[in-house]
């Protein structure tokens, strides 16, 4: 991930209720969540969830997909891990109480792989 894709993902979760979303999605798992159980969580209208939604989905954070007559958002972990990979690669390496960049990218994945079993 180059500084060009991460200044585009700060910029979509810099402001608070894509960040919400965000977590929000990151808890769901891969089976994601509808847009209209998004906006009734985060407490905002379904066209301003749409507009928040779609600027995550520009940035690569989240993605989409069609579920019968609703729009599902799940997170994208390869780029939530990429972000983090990105931040620990320079900055925190070796240090002793920071996790090195493998660990983090393990976290990431762990978090994505033990919903998909929960699912099973």
């Amino acid at each position: 991930m180059d500084e060009r894709q991460v200044l585009t993902l700060f910029a979509a979760l810099s402001q608070e209720t894509r960040l919400r979303v965000v977590r929000t999605l990151v808890v769901a798992g891969p089976e994601g969540m509808a847009a209209g159980t998004i906006a009734r969580k985060m407490g905002v209208s379904p066209s301003n969830i749409s507009f928040h939604l779609k600027e995550l989905e520009r940035s690569g954070l989240i993605a989409r997909r069609r579920v019968s007559r609703s729009i599902v958002y799940n997170a994208n972990y390869d780029a939530l891990s990429g972000l983090v990979t990105f931040l620990m690669h320079d900055c925190c390496a070796g240090h002793p109480r920071v996790p090195g960049v493998s660990e983090a990218e393990q976290a990431c994945r762990g978090a994505e792989t033990s919903e998909a079993d929960r699912d099973a």
